[in-house]
This record gives C-alpha cells, sequence and structure tokens, in this order.
C-alpha cells in the first residue's frame, strides 16, 4: 500500500495548566489547520531547555491536550543535552527532563520523547485492512537514498492516513513532505 509521508519537526503539546503558565492565557491562538482533523499549528510558540543548551521557538500544536510533551530529533536531543525515549503520542513514562519556557512563566518536567515513526488511519479503514492500533509495519523508501524503516499504526476514530516521520528520518531518506512511500504490514 502507498501512502504519503508527513514530516513533523520539533513541537509540543500542553495541558490547559501548563499553557497557562507559559502564557497566562486562556486558549490557543490558531495559526494554520493541520491534516489530522482538529489538529493545528498555534501562534504560540515555546523555547525548550536542556542541560547543555536551548532551542527556541518550538511551536505548540493544538488543541490543549490531557498530558504535555515535547518531541523533538535525535539531533535536537544532543543539543540540548538530553537522552529521550522513543515512544508513542501520550507515553511519557520515561521522558526526558527538559525545561519549558513562555513569556509568561516556566515549568520543568519530564516530557520530551523521540516520536516513534507512525501511521494515522481510521479506525474503519483499520477494521476493512484488518489492521490493529500499534501493530507493527515496515515502510519501504524508493528512492536515491532508499531503505527501509519500521513503524506502526496509529488507529483513531478520525485521521488522514498519513505517515509521520520526524526531520532526522525525512532527511536520511531524502524524504520530503507529501512524498510516497511503500507499507508492508
Amino acid at each position: 500500500m502507498k501512502i504519503e509521508v508527513g514530516v513533523s519537526n520539533r513541537h509540543c503539546h500542553l495541558t490547559k495548566e501548563v499553557y497557562k503558565k507559559l502564557f497566562n492565557k486562556e486558549d490557543l491562538t490558531l495559526k494554520k489547520a493541520l491534516k489530522q482533523p482538529g489538529q493545528f499549528a498555534a501562534e504560540e510558540v515555546i523555547t525548550i531547555e536542556g542541560p547543555k543548551n536551548k532551542i527556541e521557538k518550538v511551536r505548540v500544536l493544538g488543541p490543549l491536550r490531557s498530558y504535555t510533551q515535547v518531541e523533538v530529533s535525535k539531533s535536537d536531543a544532543y543539543k540540548l543535552g538530553v537522552n529521550p525515549p522513543v515512544r508513542n503520542s501520550g507515553e511519557i513514562d520515561g521522558a526526558a527532563e527538559v525545561t519549558l519556557i513562555g513569556p509568561e512563566g516556566s515549568v520543568t518536567l519530564n516530557c520530551c520523547i523521540l516520536a516513534n515513526r507512525h501511521i494515522h488511519i481510521t479506525e474503519e479503514e483499520a477494521k476493512s485492512l484488518n489492521i490493529k492500533d500499534k501493530q507493527k509495519v515496515k515502510i519501504y523508501v524508493n528512492n536515491d537514498k532508499g531503505g527501509v524503516m519500521e513503524g506502526c499504526f496509529k488507529v483513531s476514530k478520525e485521521a488522514y492516513k498519513e505517515l509521520h516521520i520526524d526531520i532526522d528520518d525525512a532527511n536520511a531518506f531524502l524524504l520530503n513532505q507529501d512524498d510516497m512511500v511503500e507499507i508492508e504490514y
């Protein structure tokens, strides 16, 4: 099955409580809708700080969540001086500690992860293809730096069918936003 690639740069998801501490506002400001239904890039950005360095202008994604999570690439992790685990979104057990800095305050939390490669798919399509949530998948890249990656399915009620990889994976495989790859499950 062919599937579209979505390249994800560093970003964060915030709880209402953490958002209020960082920005002293009630809700996020829409900058741009994302392909995933109901998801958007917010106008708000934060700085993330680790033991070695900081990265400024990290985009906040909305809507506000029930957990705070910072997603970075391994290259970002080296710069920050942290060693975050690879996790599925929302699974932050063992996440690396970073400080989130906004215009109105800061918080230090164990919330930094490397996002697992994943393919968004609807419950309806998953059922028709006999796919289960978190089922492993092989991703074949056929270009000048082709190869094979592994990932998993992320099944939800509403979804735009797309493979999400981070910027390091995209660069390693010479992939761009909206390129097509082949998957085998």
